[in-house]
């Protein structure tokens, strides 16, 4: 579902130099965080509500607007986890409508971590890397591991 051309980059949050698309994280010229900028113009004329209604019932759905590899199919029907309304507790807010993400039935390994280790995992194989690895305050580490075909599964 992704379009033909990638409409994004890496540019520095400080000095905001561009670095493409490449495997860093980190400006070489001022050792600042790299972020990924859009070009939503680019895909304003494309990117529709009809469209992604006519996507996959998955967070892929929003490929235009994610960080993937040209010509990236999805194999893991990562996130579209339901919103779920929480109408005592916007009244006690003091909001109109209050809206919670339930994450607990995030595929595939029923973590909020799912959509952007997928995303991370897709741009990783373009690379061309074999293995990856992730810093981790909880259990995330024993949650994944690839499967021959690099997909990614629960223990």
């Amino acid at each position: 579902m992704t379009s033909e051309l990638q409409h994004y980059e890496l540019r520095c949050r400080e000095c905001s130099k561009s670095w493409g698309n490449q495997p860093r994280s980190i400006c070489d010229d001022c050792f600042s965080p790299l972020e990924v900028f859009f070009d939503y113009d680019a895909v304003r004329s494309t990117f529709t509500r009809e469209r992604i209604a006519q996507g996959p019932a998955s967070m892929w759905r929003y490929s235009d607007l994610l960080p993937l590899p040209h010509g990236y199919r999805p194999t893991v029907p990562a996130g579209f986890t339901p919103l779920l309304e929480a109408p005592r507790l916007a009244e006690r807010l003091g909001a109109k409508h209050l809206y919670l993400k339930n994450d607990a039935v995030c595929q595939p390994s029923l973590s909020f971590k799912d959509r952007v280790v997928a995303v991370a995992l897709s741009q990783a194989r373009s690379f061309g890397f074999e293995t990856v690895s992730c810093s981790s305050t909880g259990i995330w580490p024993t949650r994944y591991r690839p499967k021959p075909r690099g997909t990614v599964s629960r223990p």
